[in-house]
């Protein structure tokens, strides 16, 4: 009987990790997030103003600025979208996908094109998400420079043709950042971000 039983348990454990079930787990994933990507890339070559839905009391940094996102370079497993806030062009939103995740990066310049000492720091996906929304918690590049933000999780919702948000909370705390941007109506195109290079 107990040998019956074991033998059972082998077999459970043997089939979740069989090639056929990581391979299902991991079809889910990527139909999810193709969904996803394609759906962004049906954006690019545009530009779209954005509004702050929320945002802690005492921000000065996105409240009341002109907030646009340019779709600005698609490559099939690389998207930059330059964020220009007012007249800072120091930020790019980096968006690249391998066969099983999505990752977000910040990219931050100086204004002569150098990096800030601040820089390149977000999150990869750690689930399947959804093909309208993909979640990036901070990763360990980004709990080392960036103590305080270990606890960031940023996500993304997209909706074709309406519009796409971003979002940053702190878990374990009250701060939290909504910005949406209108898909529906393109806006002109800023001027390239800082130290941007076709490569």
């Amino acid at each position: 009987m107990k040998s019956g039983i074991l033998i059972s348990l082998i077999l459970i454990i043997v089939s979740c990790h069989s090639p056929r079930a990581l391979t299902g787990n991991s079809q889910i994933e990527n139909d999810h997030q193709e969904k996803f990507w394609l759906v962004l890339q049906q954006h690019c070559g545009k530009a779209f103003e954005g509004t702050v839905i929320s945002a802690p009391a005492n921000d000065t940094t996105f409240r009341n600025k002109k907030l646009t996102i340019h779709l600005k370079e698609c490559k099939e497993n690389r998207i930059r979208i330059p964020f220009v806030v007012g007249d800072n062009r120091s930020r790019t939103f980096i968006f690249t996908k391998t066969a099983y995740q999505i990752t977000l990066k910040h990219d931050h310049r100086h204004e002569d094109g150098t990096a800030e000492s601040i820089t390149m720091y977000g999150g990869a996906t750690s689930n399947s998400g959804s093909a309208t929304v993909q979640y990036f918690p901070a990763d360990e590049h980004t709990a080392k420079i960036l103590p305080a933000a270990a606890a960031n999780v940023w996500w993304v919702e997209l909706v074709a043709g309406k519009y796409l948000t971003y979002n940053l909370r702190r878990m374990g705390t009250d701060r939290l950042f909504t910005i949406r941007f209108d898909l529906s109506i393109p806006v002109v195109l800023p001027e390239s971000p800082w130290g941007w290079t076709d490569q």
